[in-house]
């Protein structure tokens, strides 16, 4: 089968490939491999192609005749606000940095609410590594003269409101294909500064199943301890 023939619209070819978009391709042709459709040496040269494939389009074209490029993928639903009172008004933890620089990253326990306030100074809050313990995670931001980066893991929602006075609110949407996985919301205000909010490639949450064990063992210990 050509491969090159019966292209998708255009809108669609012309995207910029993503490495998770890379992954879903080749999750498809490793399938493909373990049913029989494609042989060792078809696999190989499809993947060698995935690697070198820069945009959607490109992609698409290696997985075209397999039954799985057919499937209708379910688009993730987008996270709801959280509701009043489903997150505390006061922040479990403030972040400032006035003529200086603040910093919180590695393996550290995220509240449900964090402020960040950069006066003259530079804030950075990488989750990438956090601990969630609540689903619903919000982190106000103000920058004044400042700046304030947020660092996400990929397979979490990532979500924004705000705007910036002759400065910059930038917040990249991201959404989770796992119902169960963390939700981060910036809001806030630039003056003068910078606020932005994206993901860290190759970062993943890793606790969220860990969290799940963990609900299950206490559940389990309270019912044998009936």
């Amino acid at each position: 089968m050509d491969l090159e023939k019966q292209t998708p619209p255009a809108a669609t070819t012309e995207l910029r490939a993503s490495d998770a978009d890379r992954d879903r391709v080749a999750d498809i042709l490793r399938e493909a491999l373990a049913e029989g459709r494609l042989t060792a040496d078809e696999h190989a040269e499809r993947v060698e192609g995935v690697l070198a494939a820069k945009t959607v389009g490109e992609l698409d074209a290696f997985i075209r005749d397999l039954p799985a490029a057919h499937q209708p993928r379910r688009a993730p639903s987008a996270p709801s606000r959280p509701t009043d009172g489903a997150v505390p008004i006061d922040p479990d933890e403030n972040v400032v940095a006035v003529f200086s620089s603040a910093v919180r990253r590695g393996r550290w326990r995220a509240g449900r609410r964090i402020h960040a306030y950069a006066i003259f100074g530079s804030v950075e809050i990488d989750l990438s590594e956090a601990l969630f313990e609540y689903q619903q995670v919000v982190i106000k931001a103000i920058s004044v003269f400042g700046n304030v980066e947020v660092r996400v893991p990929e397979n979490v929602s990532l979500r924004g409101t705000g705007g910036g006075v002759l400065g910059n609110f930038e917040v990249h949407t991201l959404d989770s294909d796992d119902p169960a996985a963390p939700v981060v919301y910036v809001d806030g205000w630039a003056v003068l500064g910078n606020i932005e909010g994206r993901p860290k490639r190759g970062k993943l949450v890793a606790d969220i199943l860990d969290r799940v064990q963990h609900k299950v063992d206490k559940s389990l210990r309270k019912h044998l301890d009936r």
